[in-house]
């Protein structure tokens, strides 16, 4: 049997084994091994095994994982997610839909400083919703406002996203870091703008908040400053050189403690709570990289992504085209399965065809990793979608779905718009990186 003959069996088997419920970075872990064991031995696939495995949970790179989760939860103990929330209601809340802008708006604020999508519409939700309930917002526009505003959390950094991609690609982690900025804060925009426009033309949708007086509006503008020093600290470290990828995490993390401790927020039980939260998260991600880096071996040795690229390359048709089916593809991939694992499983083949294809690797990246969050709120999986559910039980899976259809468009205007103007990514880390 050829050796992409048996790459493309590893990959039935993967997915299959991922249908079944095994989880995906166990199914990568087995598939990666088998495929090994039967191009190589059994005696190779078990030593790339062990060093995989201890490779990746003793790699220094990848403590910039827990560090970051870890920031984000001080964060959240501390409160300062809901002193977030109320500064953008006080600026916000006025607006039509004022409470579900709000939500976008603190959605990503809150990403800053998490980089979890499931995290921020869990917070966001906890926090949001009981207020939109409170004015009478429909229950598909709130309940769709908080899982949209929950995907910004893997676009805005330190998206967890980002950082597991930047060591799977080997790119720079600021350059990432620095390209999704301009696309998450025109996201936000425009899903603000979303709000506006449709409760401008239904106001029963969003009623608007009373309204704040300037004063008002300036003091609350407290609850903003930690997470923007947190933000700036972490940023600003990593652009002057102050700190590598780590130890910005470590410096961020320190600074979530400082501010939490200073202020009195952070209680004994929440620093318990913020610590096993980060160990439970960190290795689930590191053990998802594990996985993939095992699995890519295997595909690497099949050169399988290889003669793909060298295949597409001799097709008669644009490399538009081909980006369009490979857009189409994560779309569709991102629907059924977690972005995260979808990504880490498909970049080792993907990757190296954009790169042939002579596309600029960080705006790919940049392009999936947008394209890919969408599944975290389109069915079948829709993950935000389902902890939204979790939070309101009342309001019907078929409810939240209809609310963040309403935000359909803003995505595919987000996308076009990079597609157009690749800029919109690429000009931050071209102007402060050279």
């Amino acid at each position: 049997m050829d050796h992409a003959t048996v790459a493309l069996l590893g990959l039935v088997l993967l997915f299959g084994l991922m249908i079944v419920g095994m989880p995906i970075s166990f199914a990568m872990l087995l598939g990666g091994l088998l495929g090994n064991a039967y191009l190589l031995s059994v005696g190779a696939a078990t030593h790339l095994l062990a060093t995989n495995v201890w490779d990746q949970f003793s790699s220094y790179g990848l403590s910039v994982v827990p560090l970051f989760v870890l920031m984000g939860q001080f964060a959240y103990r501390s409160g300062a997610t809901e002193r977030l929330y109320q500064a953008a209601h006080t600026w916000f809340g006025r607006l039509p839909g004022g409470l579900a802008g709000t939500t976008i708006a603190a959605s990503a604020g809150f990403s800053a400083i998490c980089g979890s999508n499931s995290a921020t519409a869990a917070t966001m939700g906890t926090i949001a919703l009981p207020e939109m309930r409170r004015y009478s917002y429909d229950p598909a526009l709130s309940a769709g406002a908080v899982a949209v505003g929950g995907t910004l959390g893997v676009i805005i950094p330190p998206s967890v996203v980002l950082i597991v991609i930047a060591v799977q690609t080997e790119q720079s982690l600021l350059a990432l870091f620095l390209a999704g900025i301009m696309p998450g804060l025109l996201l936000t925009l425009m899903f603000m703008l979303t709000v506006v426009v449709m409760c401008i033309r239904r106001p029963h949708l969003g009623p608007a908040a009373p309204r704040t007086s300037w004063s008002q509006k300036w003091r609350s503008l407290g609850g903003v400053f930690e997470t923007l020093t947190l933000f700036l600290l972490v940023i600003g470290g990593l652009y002057f050189g102050f700190f590598t990828p780590t130890e910005a995490g470590a410096a961020g993390a320190l600074g979530a403690l400082v501010i939490g401790v200073a202020q009195r927020k952070l209680s004994l039980k929440g620093f318990r709570d913020a610590i096993g939260e980060t160990l439970r998260i960190s290795s689930m991600v590191i053990l998802l990289i594990t996985g993939a880096v095992l699995f890519g071996r295997f595909l690497t040795v099949s050169r399988l992504p290889f003669e793909l690229a060298d295949w597409v390359i001799t097709l008669p048709v644009s490399p538009t085209l081909i980006l369009f089916a490979v857009v189409m593809i994560y779309l569709i991939g991102g629907a059924l399965m977690d972005a995260l694992g979808f990504l880490v499983v498909t970049l080792p083949i993907f990757f190296p065809l954009a790169q042939a294809l002579g596309y600029e690797p960080i705006w790919f990246t940049m392009l999936l990793t947008i394209i890919t969050t969408m599944g975290a709120i389109t069915p079948p999986v829709g993950v935000n979608v389902f902890i939204v559910n979790g939070l309101v039980p009342d309001i019907s899976l078929a409810t939240i779905f209809r609310g963040v259809a309403f935000f359909g468009l803003a995505y595919v205007g987000c996308v076009a718009a990079i597609w157009a103007y690749p800029e919109i990514v690429l000009w931050l880390p071209k102007v402060l990186m050279g």
